[in-house]
């Protein structure tokens, strides 16, 4: 198992509250980007040698990594990157949609000219971006613009999670099925009925947004295990 640690794991360590912080966030990314592969064991140990530090920070990022679902950790077997069935992705879709819709009806009356303007830059990002990774960062950037203006944080909280949850599924299937286009248009829908203050609208176009999107995953996800 070879884990892609920054350069400047050093630096970050700086700036950040705690290491166990640092390893968990290389470790989403390796996971997210594909290069850790669902079903691959995390072995501690070897993690700890790799980033030069003890176990107990290591310990620590796998918990966090088991509750936001990318690990799963098994008595005497210790921690596997887990992977989800097409029926978790349809449930997590399903709680994303009752969320979501939520975060808006609460955020839309208080967006103002700056947070459309973010949101609209961020799209423009969107039409440019360079590759799946890249796509999914903004992806999740546009869809906390809108909501954060809910003052709901934990709530931004447990959506972030679930999006964290299909990301690397997101990124195969953007990969293979040219899914960018379509996913960018409903943006596009969900923003300009933002910029309308059209609740109603923007929540319709929310919902059609993600079971769009768990319908193509679910249905991806039921072909690859036929």
């Amino acid at each position: 198992m070879i884990i892609n640690i920054n350069e400047n794991l050093s630096e970050q360590l700086k700036h950040r509250r705690t290491t166990a912080a640092v390893v968990a966030d290389v470790l989403r990314t390796s996971i997210l980007k594909g290069q850790l592969k669902a079903g691959e064991q995390l072995i501690q140990a070897d993690i700890a040698k790799q980033f030069g530090m003890s176990r107990i920070p290591v310990r620590e990022a796998l918990k966090q990594l088991e509750a936001e679902g990318l690990v799963k950790q098994y008595p005497n077997k210790g921690a596997i990157i887990s992977e989800l069935s097409a029926s978790e992705v349809q449930e997590i879709y399903e709680i994303r949609s009752f969320l979501e819709i939520g975060a808006i009806r609460l955020s839309i009356i208080n967006l103002n000219e700056e947070d459309l303007k973010r949101a609209e830059k961020i799209l423009m990002e969107i039409d440019s971006a360079p590759d799946a990774n890249k796509w999914l960062e903004l992806n999740w950037e546009f869809h906390s613009c809108l909501y954060l203006p809910a003052n709901r944080p934990r709530l931004l909280s447990i959506i972030n999670n679930l999006h964290v949850n299909v990301a690397r599924y997101i990124r195969i299937y953007l990969d293979l099925m040219n899914f960018e286009k379509k996913s960018q248009q409903e943006h596009y829908n969900i923003f300009n009925a933002c910029k309308e203050r059209n609740t109603e609208k923007a929540v319709e176009f929310i919902k059609q947004h993600l079971e769009n999107a768990s319908a193509t995953l679910v249905s991806y996800l039921n072909k690859r295990n036929e």
